[in-house]
């Protein structure tokens, strides 16, 4: 005696199969025909890449919306201030008098972070930058860029 069961549990996953195949192509199975490619997220990029081409730009555009465009806005690889050590920093001058660094221990955007804030060209305050973030985003990152700024109370009163 046959099982009918199996035999309807067979006949489905025929149809299924034969239905999910068109002219000669499965679509359930990946080809280069049926790959949707999604675009790259920023954060995504290349560390140099996401930060000039995204973190840069946006960060220049929400200080100069906030009135306080920057007098140079810059990434490059040095010494960390107020502790030292090698790292990647973003070197923002919004004043003659008024300069900050996000610091990040590597070239990689998801590395430990430091925010140092000086009213002197010399950093004087160093602070831990986004340590209970699971997702570092660009936008999360000029948030509380400017939140940190407004606590120091550079942007203006609260």
């Amino acid at each position: 005696m046959e099982d009918k069961s199996a035999n309807k549990k067979n006949e489905g996953s025929t149809n299924s199969e034969f239905t999910s195949v068109t002219a000669g192509k499965n679509l359930n199975q990946s080809t280069p025909d049926s790959v949707s490619t999604k675009p790259v997220k920023p954060e995504e990029k290349p560390f140099s890449e996401f930060i000039l081409d995204h973190l840069i730009p946006d960060l220049t555009n929400s200080l100069t919306r906030k009135g306080f465009p920057p007098k140079s806005l810059t990434l490059k690889s040095g010494e960390r201030p107020v502790i030292g050590g090698n790292c990647w920093m973003l070197v923002c001058e919004i004043s003659s008098n008024r300069l900050f660094w996000v610091c990040f221990s590597s070239d990689n955007i998801k590395s430990s972070k430091t925010i140092c804030l000086s009213e002197t060209p010399i950093a004087s305050t160093i602070e831990s930058f986004l340590i209970d973030e699971k997702r570092i985003t660009g936008p999360l990152i000029i948030s509380r860029i400017l939140q940190r700024l407004n606590g120091q109370k550079w942007l203006g009163s609260n």
